[in-house]
């Protein structure tokens, strides 16, 4: 092997993904392995840290028996992040993971983010960044609050990719990255924002950066040995990964949820719009969905098809007449409305309405709701993109992609590699083995594109028009369900 082959692990929502990569952006052996969410009441969402240390040991074994192993030069991590271990001082979890999904903590985040003031969050963040009920310190909270005795026992709180950092390694270290809404825009815990919650500062972890080398592999085999670097979250890790490495790029990721982001040094302050600290001289702009493939997912248990069939379904439908209008939001809905409380909808539904047309009403919608992200982004960064970069395993739909370019009005530019978590995660790797003057530099070169979907400017005109109703919709359903619910006059 050569040395310039790197390992990047990539702790998803849904899966572990592992990918060999060398400087050219080549794949050379891949690993894909699925976990279950556990959903054990409404608004909850749990997996088992354990299912992830598990399927990461099973990589390592499959690339060791490939040939594979201490000639890697390293291994970069990234994760789902907005996801909390609550783990003990013997390093194990004490509770199941709360994923990003789980609202939970809803009542905890109204609590915290009515403590702070617009000014503060300016101040720390550079953007009105709200406290939802996936934010760390929410969650912190609620388990102070809920499970006192588990608390007690809690020694850290850490992100899915610090979990599996320490079980690989032995190591306890973070990112300010994967701790964004915890950290200010100079990568630093924020104390007065810690202070909130009595005990949560003694209980984060250690911020090291993201390429620096903090241990090697422990566990028996092949890989004993190789250098770990401390690596971040998957949506950053996967938009540099897309081609988000460029200053003033654009990039699409698309898994469970859709991410979309864009690099500049420019800030324009939005509500709604994530933007993360500086890394590496590299900052993004970015917005996270609730729901993209996830969508994809209830609708295909629902009309009781495999999700590879999804496509072909939705192209029976006759794209020259409009099809049902669909929200999105089955669980909420984070950037840039950041509100848990939203439901989902199909909307102008008549008696010719078939599942070809639902099919491609719920492609419509996830579209929509990222060019909602996209217009956020544009503004808060400054710049506006003919042609956007895109990846990850919902952009395998040609279907889909295609009408993702009419909604968007944007050329999509499609990474060659289905997974760019993994090319990120490699990146990190390559960086920190000094494989690479810079970050930027050992990304770009493992860049590779393979097609590009340019937008159908009919299609694109008659999207404009659509998304101004799709707006409206996401304000009228609000309410309605409000009062379905008996939630009228709540927070």
């Amino acid at each position: 092997m050569n040395v310039d082959v790197t390992l990047g692990l990539d702790v998803g929502t849904t899966a572990v993904k592992a990918g060999l990569v060398d400087s050219t952006g080549q794949l050379l052996a891949s690993f894909r392995a699925q976990y279950p969410i556990s959903r054990p009441q409404p608004g909850y969402a749990e997996q088992d840290p354990e299912a992830w240390v598990a399927l990461i040991g099973q990589a390592l074994d499959q690339f060791a028996s490939q040939g594979f192993g201490a000639d890697c030069a390293a291994i970069g991590l990234c994760s789902q992040v907005n996801t909390h271990v609550f783990v003990g001082h013997d390093g194990r979890a004490l509770i199941p993971a709360i994923l990003w999904q789980d609202g939970r903590a809803g009542a905890e985040a109204r609590a915290l983010d009515a403590m702070i003031t617009p000014a503060q969050k300016l101040a720390w963040w550079g953007a009105y960044l709200p406290i939802d009920a996936s934010h760390p310190l929410a969650r912190i909270l609620w388990v102070a609050r809920h499970l006192p005795q588990v608390w007690q026992q809690t020694r850290w709180v850490m992100a899915p990719k610090d979990y599996c950092l320490h079980r690989l390694t032995g190591q306890i270290a973070s990112d300010p990255l994967s701790n964004f809404p915890l950290v200010d825009t100079a990568g630093h815990y924020i104390p007065e924002l810690l202070a909130l919650v009595p005990g949560a500062a003694e209980r984060v972890v250690p911020l090291r950066a993201i390429t620096e080398v903090i241990g090697i592999v422990t566990r028996p085999g092949r890989f004993a040995g190789v250098p770990v670097v401390t690596g971040t979250m998957d949506a950053w890790t996967g938009l540099l990964g897309a081609g988000g490495a460029g200053q003033g790029t654009s990039v699409y990721l698309s898994g469970t949820s859709e991410i979309l982001g864009v690099t500049s040094a420019a800030v324009h302050p939005t509500p709604g719009v994530v933007v993360f600290p500086e890394t590496a001289g590299l900052r993004i702009h970015a917005g996270p969905t609730q729901s993209g493939g996830a969508a994809v997912e209830w609708f295909c248990q629902m009309a009781g098809i495999a999700p590879a069939d999804m496509s072909a379904l939705a192209a029976l439908s006759d794209r020259q007449r409009p099809a049902p209008l669909f929200l999105p939001h089955l669980q909420g809905e984070r950037a840039p409305i950041w509100n848990p409380d939203l439901r989902g909808a199909f909307l102008g539904l008549n008696a010719q309405t078939g599942l070809p047309d639902l099919a491609r009403a719920v492609f419509e919608g996830v579209a929509f709701s990222a060019r909602m992200v996209l217009d956020a982004l544009e503004q808060s960064s400054g710049r506006a993109n003919a042609v956007i970069n895109c990846g990850g395993g919902g952009f395998q739909s040609p279907t889909w992609n295609q009408i993702r370019a009419d909604v968007l009005g944007r050329s999509l530019r499609r990474l060659s590699v289905k997974d760019p978590g993994i090319v990120g995660a490699a990146g990190l790797a390559a960086m920190g083995a000094g494989l690479a003057p810079d970050l930027a530099s050992a990304l770009q070169q493992r860049l590779r594109f393979e097609v590009t979907f340019d937008p159908d400017s009919g299609q694109s005109a008659r999207y404009d028009h659509i998304f101004g109703l799709y707006s409206d919709a996401i304000a009228a359903n609000t309410e309605l369900n409000r009062r379905l619910a008996g939630l009228q006059g709540a927070p």
